[in-house]
């Protein structure tokens, strides 16, 4: 046995499951300093520029930890699309102009649905490439060991395709769901010739089986219901605001005008705000 099946097995039979943390904290323990608080997922991002490193907010997000791996389990993960002003993407400080997430009903501008939405198209980008306005990307929520709650990691159309070819091979093809399994992500450096980035990578550490499999069915289960409830939630509340406004997926919503320095898009009916960060309870 190779030194890199023997690391994935310990990874495996040491995966501490929420039903096994106990930190000797009730319910009632911490009622008071959750009530009326408003969670939200922690968040990683793959880099930019071809880092080979995940920055981990930790418990100190001004002095964060860096990891060449993330290890967990994907309870779940959906599509979500996002808007930016032209460049601004890779900006933390600059928030999407519109978001989807579902990848099907856009909540600000210029919002609706997303099949019929110009800046859905291939070659709408407004820097003059042949991709998209709007970033059609993964939202993965990973639940870490020991850990009660999944980290959120945002997957950019770059790394959409290995995700894809990974999901089809180690869980499609054996009929397992996500939450099945262990996996291990990392990151490899790409050079298209123009622009330097990276791309995640996928691997499969092992399958969790009875007990523990049972476990982390009931776990994925509850939580997979909520986020569903939330994103329809959502969905809903977008698209009751554009009857409202008078917005139809026919109406043009915004117009895509030169400003010397660029394109900007101008609205052309009431701008929706979003907002999708909030973790159902």
């Amino acid at each position: 046995m190779s030194y890199t099946n023997e690391t994935a097995l310990m990874e495996l039979s040491t995966f501490v499951l929420p039903a096994a943390v106990n930190n000797g904290f009730t319910t009632e323990d911490l009622g008071d300093d959750f009530d009326g608080l408003q969670l939200s997922f922690q968040k990683i991002k793959i880099p930019s520029g071809g880092q080979l490193q995940f920055e981990d907010p930790s418990e100190n997000p001004d002095d964060p930890k860096y990891e060449k791996y993330i290890t967990g389990v994907i309870i779940y993960n959906h599509a979500t699309n996002a808007y930016w002003p032209g460049g601004k993407e890779y900006d933390d400080n600059v928030p999407p102009m519109c978001s989807s997430m579902d990848g099907k009903t856009g909540c600000g501008l210029p919002g609706g649905s997303c099949a019929v939405c110009e800046m859905n198209q291939y070659g709408t980008d407004l820097s003059g490439g042949k991709g998209k306005a709007c970033k059609n990307m993964r939202t993965l929520y990973i639940l870490r060991s020991g850990e009660a709650m999944p980290i959120q990691l945002s997957l950019p159309p770059t790394s959409i395709r290995p995700f894809n070819e990974f999901v089809n091979s180690a869980f499609v093809t054996r009929k397992r769901p996500t939450w099945a399994s262990v996996v291990k992500i990392g990151l490899k450096k790409m050079d298209n010739g123009s622009n330097v980035y990276s791309v995640a990578t996928f691997q499969k550490v092992g399958d969790f089986s009875s007990e523990q499999l049972a476990q982390i069915r009931e776990y994925a289960t509850v939580f997979r219901s909520q986020i569903n409830e939330m994103r329809a939630q959502r969905a809903l509340e977008a698209e009751n605001r554009s009857e409202a406004d008078g917005i139809t997926d026919t109406q043009p919503r915004y117009q895509i005008s030169e400003n010397g320095d660029g394109y900007e898009v101008v609205p052309t009916a009431p701008v929706i705000n979003g907002d999708d960060d909030d973790l159902p309870l």
